[in-house]
C-alpha cells in the first residue's frame, strides 16, 4: 500500500475540525486525521508493507523548464536555492513535522526523493513491485498507475477514508473511456487547471477520450494531424498543430517517473513502535491520545 502522503493530509486538515488541538492549544487536526485514516487503511486493507510516500519537492525545476505554467498558481514563494514553498494553511503547515515525527517513531516507512513529488515514488515503487499494490490518493493523476494484470489499483477517498472508491481499468473504462495506461494522454489533453496544464485549446476531456478512442495514444493523435484521411474536424486539426510544442513536452511532465532513486528501506508494516521513547515524548506533547492508540492496536494485531 503506497500512501500520497500530503494529499491525505490535506484532507484530514480540512475534515477533522481544529478544535482538536494539543495541550498546549496548537491544532493538530491533520496529525491526528491521518493517524486515523492509515489505522482505518490498515484494518480494512491489511497491506503486508506500506510506504507514506511525500513530496520532497511539490514542483520539481525539471517540470517548470518544460512547463512553467506548472502548478505556478500554488507557489507562495519562490526559492532560487531550492523548492519553491507551497501555499499552505497557516494551521497546516507546523503539523507536517509532527507528523513525519511520528510516522518514523512508529515504524511506518516515509520516503520522499529530492527533485521529484510523491507520485513520482509511488510510480516507481509501483513500478518494483512483485505483487498487487493498493495507491491511496486523492490525486486522479495517480490513475495513470492503474493496471488490472498487475494488480495494481487506486484507492480514492469519497468520504475520510471509511469510504473508498476503487478504481480499476473498469471504473477508468466507464468514467473516462480510457484505461490506466492511455489516462496520462487523456489529462495532458484535456489539461488540469489544478497543476496549471494548459492542455489543448478546445479539447475537453470527452473530445479527449473520443481522439484516444480513434487514434489509439498520443503518437496515435499527433500522426492524424498531417493525415488528410484522419477523422478529425478542421477545428481539431488546427487546435492540435498549434499545440505541438506543448504536447512534446506534456508527456514528461504528466506521466509520473518510475526510475526515481529510492532508498533502502524495510517497507513492512511495523509490529511496534521502532522508537518507544520519541512516541512517548510527541504523544505527551502533541496530546495524540486515541489516534495514535488505535493505530498502534491495530499494528499489533
Amino acid at each position: 500500500m503506497l500512501l500520497d502522503t500530503a494529499s491525505l493530509y490535506f484532507r484530514a486538515y480540512f475534515g477533522v475540525p481544529e478544535s482538536v488541538k494539543a495541550p498546549d492549544g496548537t491544532p493538530v487536526n491533520a496529525v491526528r486525521g491521518l493517524l486515523d485514516f492509515i489505522d482505518r487503511l490498515v484494518k480494512d486493507h491489511r497491506p503486508d508493507h506500506l510506504v507514506a510516500c511525500m513530496d520532497a519537492d511539490w514542483r520539481p525545476a525539471w517540470r517548470v523548464a518544460l512547463i512553467p505554467s506548472y502548478k505556478a498558481h500554488r507557489v507562495a514563494e519562490e526559492r532560487p536555492a531550492g523548492p519553491d514553498r507551497e501555499e499552505v494553511p497557516d494551521t497546516l503547515s507546523p503539523q507536517v513535522p509532527v507528523i513525519e515525527a511520528v510516522l518514523d517513531a512508529v515504524g511506518i516507512a516515509r520516503v520522499g526523493v529530492p527533485e521529484y513529488e510523491a507520485d513520482d515514488v509511488i510510480g516507481t515503487y509501483t513500478a518494483r513491485a512483485d505483487g498487487p499494490v493498493d495507491i491511496v490518493t486523492g490525486d486522479r493523476d495517480l490513475y495513470q498507475l492503474v493496471d488490472d494484470a498487475r494488480g495494481v489499483r487506486v484507492l480514492y477517498p469519497v468520504k475520510g477514508v471509511g469510504t473508498l472508491a476503487l478504481t480499476d481499468e473498469a471504473a477508468l473504462r466507464e468514467k473516462y473511456g480510457v484505461d490506466g495506461a492511455g489516462y496520462a494522454d487523456l489529462a495532458l489533453l484535456r489539461g488540469d487547471p489544478s497543476d496549471g496544464l494548459p492542455g489543448v485549446p478546445g479539447v475537453g476531456e470527452k473530445t479527449a477520450a473520443k481522439l484516444l478512442a480513434e487514434f489509439g495514444d498520443l503518437a496515435g493523435v499527433l500522426a492524424a494531424i498531417d493525415d488528410p484521411g484522419a477523422k478529425l474536424t478542421p477545428a481539431q486539426r488546427r487546435r492540435l498543430a498549434e499545440a505541438r510544442p506543448y504536447l512534446a513536452v506534456a508527456p514528461k511532465v504528466v506521466r509520473v517517473a518510475d526510475d526515481v532513486p529510492l532508498p533502502d528501506l524495510a517497507t513492512a508494516l511495523p509490529k511496534a513502535p521502532r522508537d518507544p521513547e520519541a512516541l512517548d515524548a510527541l504523544t505527551a506533547r502533541w496530546g495524540l491520545g486515541g489516534s495514535l492508540e488505535r493505530l498502534l492496536t491495530t499494528l499489533r494485531a
